[in-house]
């Protein structure tokens, strides 16, 4: 989830969000500090200005007007003084060498109480104030618009990218096989190009894999018939040495051949696959009937009661596999075959591979340099069968045995 791309931009968003929280908070508590400087400045010069005219000459007209200018009314009615001085909160107070003043708030409204050292007090009201929540009404819009713009940028920038979701799901039915995907997209960004290239890609594939099926099977029903014909025209022949070779070689040419359809369907998909639980005695005896291998030969070794869930044709194929390349490349024309738990083991006498058993598993590896020792098909259709079944072909040289496994098996209990 940490590595999706989504999370990745939902992360950075959220980040930038708590940053301009942050911005909010810390301009929020400059300004207060601003606002509450400059309130006390003037509050400040009022009382200094009040209280020098209190101790020189007593309160007239002109001395009201001049608080106008400040904004400060003066109040006269002493019910209205009485109330603010008693229920009004203090809020601060300031004395100097010719008095004092005091800010009271009282219902919402700042009141100025000065008193100077001859003691004359007088009780003015800030006209001009205005509670401090109303002051960052500006501020809280400005951070309130950004953070509009960074959801709305969010969201935008979701939706753009919300088609990657479904290009991934037709990646995943394309990883498993299947061609009928479609994902052309009509936006003209770098995911709808992307999206587009691989639709025409698997397009061109799907026609490719169509036409690849069709030309092996025309050519293998084009094979398949004078094989046939072959085969009967052997049997007509009278009983002798000869017959019996003719007839061995176009068995072995339809042997052949049904192993080429079998490389077909390995190399398509797994779908075709007919899984049952097969015994193994039972599988490796049918591999040794086609095989057309001799008995003495080989030497087998299976548990009995050892059972799997495999297709049977198939994996018989790949064990008659193991037997003619393990007879073919020993030094003693013979092979053992051991089978128990969860590994079925192939061992020749002869020596060493000279390379990696990947090396080995591609179609048509010569080894030792002579053609007569060539893997051919043989370890790729092994290897490609076990892949089918999800097993692995593994490979070790011990005590001057070749032995081939087939690991990853899961036996039926």
């Amino acid at each position: 989830m940490k590595k999706s791309i989504f999370y990745n931009i939902t992360f950075i968003f959220l980040v930038a969000a708590l940053g301009v929280g942050v911005a909010y908070l810390y301009m929020l508590k400059y300004d207060k500090q601003k606002y509450t400087q400059e309130l006390n400045e003037r509050y400040s010069i009022v009382s200094r200005a009040t209280l020098y005219r209190l101790l020189s000459q007593p309160i007239n007209p002109a001395f009201q007007k001049e608080l106008g200018v400040y904004k400060m009314k003066l109040i006269k009615d002493s019910d209205d003084i009485k109330k603010v001085l008693q229920k009004g909160e203090v809020l601060q107070k300031l004395s100097i060498r010719i008095g004092s003043s005091s800010i009271y708030y009282y219902k919402k409204s700042n009141y100025l109480l000065i008193e100077s050292i001859n003691k004359k007090a007088i009780l003015l009201y800030d006209k001009a104030f205005k509670p401090y929540r109303t002051q960052i009404l500006y501020i809280q819009l400005i951070f309130g618009g950004i953070i509009i713009v960074l959801f709305l940028a969010y969201l935008w920038t979701i939706r753009r990218l919300s088609p990657i979701k479904k290009l991934k799901t037709q990646i995943d039915k394309f990883a498993k096989g299947d061609l009928d995907i479609h994902c052309k997209m009509d936006g003209g960004d770098e995911i709808s190009e992307v999206a587009n290239a691989f639709d025409n890609s698997v397009d061109k594939i799907r026609k490719l894999n169509n036409s690849r099926k069709l030309f092996l099977r025309n050519i293998m029903h084009e094979l398949k018939t004078p094989i046939t014909k072959g085969l009967i025209s052997a049997e007509m022949l009278p009983e002798n040495r000869q017959k019996q070779r003719l007839i061995s070689v176009f068995q072995r040419l339809e042997t052949l051949l049904n192993e080429f359809i079998a490389i077909e369907q390995i190399t398509l998909d797994g779908s075709f696959l007919k899984k049952r639980i097969y015994r193994v005695i039972d599988i490796i005896d049918e591999a040794v009937d086609i095989s057309m291998a001799e008995s003495s030969s080989m030497e087998i070794t299976v548990q009995e009661d050892l059972q799997l869930k495999v297709d049977f044709k198939l994996f018989s194929i790949a064990i008659k596999n193991m037997i003619d390349n393990g007879i073919k490349h020993s030094s003693d024309g013979k092979i053992h075959i051991f089978a128990e738990d969860d590994v079925i083991e192939f061992l020749s006498l002869g020596e060493k591979l000279e390379h990696d058993l990947s090396y080995y598993i591609e179609p048509f590896t010569q080894g030792n340099n002579q053609n007569t020792k060539s893997f051919g098909l043989g370890l790729y259709i092994v290897d490609s069968i076990l892949n089918a079944h999800n097993m692995k072909l593994a490979y070790e040289y011990k005590n001057g045995y070749n032995i081939f496994k087939f690991t990853k098996i899961v036996p039926i209990i």
